[in-house]
């Protein structure tokens, strides 16, 4: 734990934090800008490789206080702006800091359902917390206010409670809402549109609900019971759910409107094909995408070798290559599954790789090995045709690409080799091809994602679409933003329908 959380300061220290709580109100910026931020507690290294519990622990309710007197209260809101779903930060906060933490649920919640999975892996340092006034003041976007550590501690609090709220329902209004993919954008259009009276039905492929948020992140940095408690709550609020249900196989998109009775359908369906790198050996036995590696541990509990259905690769020596959050889900994932070394294999630098800051620190407190500018050009394969190696190519930075970062320029005769038995491909996924082949009418773009309007509606009359399937890979709250546009725009849509039947009537 970091020196200057709560329970490791000096007495004068807390004496002094004490004193903050008790004149909360009257506090200056200057003086709520020199509280210590708070460290999260988290399990030690050493334990955690051999564990599937949750890394981090969570703040304690003085922790979560302390770093709630931190917020300015600015009148300028940048962390509103710079949130996809435009939680109001700063009226949560101030919640927080004053022990009111079922009003600062319930501020929350007007935006968001999904607080404890937001609160975990959003990547808020890029998004609300990048232009946060404290963390510029200070010159260090990680001494911002921890918003997303403050956005957990209220969503766990209230599960450990008990008092998890369902929001309100307004009356039935007879319109029936269609939702294909339970992953975050699906669920949030899912809660938007229940709670406008609307009968609403998710449609997943899968045997559990969650998308992405149960088959690609592993239950170190995201519970599954977590996932469970959050997916409760629509049930709570009437949500019909059905599973092992393909739309696309078991049903064609376009039935559900035309032959089931749909009024609107909104299609989440994600990113989850595999890209590979198109190199020699990527057939060999031991070379796996992210996606099926993730998925066999994560949604079919691989790890649990007596008891599953499905196997697992046993492997000693593994490789990942790519560098953004789902390789170092990857790596954490083989090395708590047995493998002795895990590399991780990038072409650039660490000030290139897309992974957070955090979970590749925890990576690297975790043992896992980093081998920056370099990338694999073949893999080896024995005479049985599984992996044995992996030649590899270094790398130096030339200029800036498309994206921003500097371009990777492979370095002539400098190949090496790799002693590995596993190869994990994270370099990336498409979009789910199945919506666009079965239903060709849709407009989708050269890769396959979902073309749609400022209101996320497709090319199809009274169908939406977004998430991964729009944007490609991305993050869990840009696809949580999506699925509130879509929502907005469905809602608008239908109620504009009912007025106009109720003047027919008339």
């Amino acid at each position: 734990m970091n020196p200057h959380s709560f329970e490791q300061l000096s007495n004068d220290a807390k004496k002094l934090i004490v004193d903050y709580l008790d004149r909360i109100d009257d506090m200056k910026a200057r003086e709520r800008t020199k509280i210590p931020a708070q460290e999260m507690p988290a399990q030690d290294p050493e334990v955690r490789t051999h564990n599937l519990d949750e890394v981090t622990l969570g703040y304690t309710m003085e922790q979560a206080r302390i770093e709630a007197m931190r917020c300015l209260l600015c009148v300028k809101k940048n962390c509103v702006e710079d949130c996809p779903v435009k939680i109001d930060i700063p009226r949560f906060i101030n919640h927080i800091a004053h022990s009111e933490f079922q009003d600062a649920a319930d501020v929350i919640k007007e935006a968001s359902l999904l607080p404890a999975i937001c609160g975990r892996v959003c990547p808020q340092e890029t998004q609300c917390q990048s232009n946060c006034t404290v963390g510029r003041a200070l010159k260090d976007v990680d001494k911002s206010v921890a918003i997303g550590r403050l956005e957990r501690f209220i969503a766990d609090w209230e599960r450990s409670t008990g008092k998890i709220s369902v929001p309100e329902i307004k009356p039935e209004t007879g319109k029936k809402v269609a939702i294909v993919g339970s992953g975050p954008a699906g669920l949030v259009v899912a809660a938007d549109c229940r709670r406008e009276g609307h009968h609403v039905t998710i449609f997943e492929a899968f045997h559990k609900l969650g998308g992405v948020l149960r088959y690609g992140i592993p239950e170190f940095r995201l519970p599954n019971d977590i996932i469970d408690k959050e997916i409760d709550v629509l049930r709570a609020m009437g949500v019909e759910i059905k599973t092992n249900f393909v739309v696309g196989r078991t049903r064609k998109l376009t039935d559900l409107i035309e032959k089931d009775g749909y009024h609107a359908i909104f299609v989440g369906t994600g990113a989850g094909l595999p890209i590979f790198l198109g190199i020699e050996g990527e057939s060999l036995v031991g070379v796996f995408s992210a996606n099926e590696y993730l998925t066999r541990a994560n949604l079919m509990r691989a790890f649990e070798r007596d008891k599953a259905d499905t196997p697992i690769y046993k492997s000693k020596n593994v490789a990942v290559l790519g560098g953004g959050n789902v390789a170092m889900d990857s790596a954490r994932m083989a090395k708590r599954l047995g493998a002795e070394n895990v590399y991780v294999v990038y072409r650039r630098t660490e000030v290139e790789m897309p992974a957070r800051k955090e979970e590749v620190a925890h990576a690297k407190e975790e043992g896992i090995n980093f081998y920056f500018l370099q990338n694999a050009k073949r893999i080896l394969g024995d005479d049985k045709g599984r992996v044995k190696a992996m030649e590899c190519l270094r790398y130096q930075l030339g200029e800036p690409d498309v994206s921003g970062r500097r371009r990777p320029i492979a370095i002539p005769n400098s190949e090496f080799l790799l002693d590995v038995d596993t190869v994990i491909v994270a370099v990336g996924n498409g979009s789910n091809p199945l919506i666009s082949q079965t239903t060709p009418q849709l407009n989708v773009n050269r890769t396959g994602n979902i073309i749609v309007d400022d209101t996320q509606k497709t090319s199809l009359d009274r169908i939406f679409a977004g998430g991964d399937i729009v944007l490609g890979a991305a993050t869990v709250i840009l696809a949580m933003g999506e699925g509130r546009r879509a929502a907005a725009a469905i809602n608008k849509m239908l109620a504009e329908e009912i007025e106009k039947e109720k003047t027919v009537m008339n």
